[in-house]
């Protein structure tokens, strides 16, 4: 993996980070590095169901248009499972 591909990562990872945040209010998680893990975790998850529903993968080109709804759309989920197993802590 490159430099650019590292640092393209975590700025596309930033972008649906916060864009899932700003969506799903009330979510628990803060910070910009929290915001970065969830876009680059929402990429991995919006590349694999672009994956399963379009039958596309890295080889078609890793930048493209519709890579950043995908990123988003995985951070939601993301976030969404997150909030989900995150709210259901029992405190002993």
């Amino acid at each position: 993996m490159s430099f650019g591909t590292i640092i393209g990562m975590i700025i596309i990872g930033a972008i649906a980070g916060f864009i899932a945040r700003a969506l799903v209010r009330g979510d628990g998680v803060s910070g910009i590095l929290p915001t970065i893990a969830l876009g680059i975790i929402g990429s991995f998850v919006g590349g694999f169901l672009g994956y399963l529903l379009f039958n596309k993968d890295a080889a078609a080109g890793m930048l493209q248009p519709s890579g950043l709804i995908g990123s988003i759309i995985g951070s939601v989920i993301a976030l969404l499972v997150y909030r989900q197993f995150n709210g259901r802590r029992i405190s002993a």
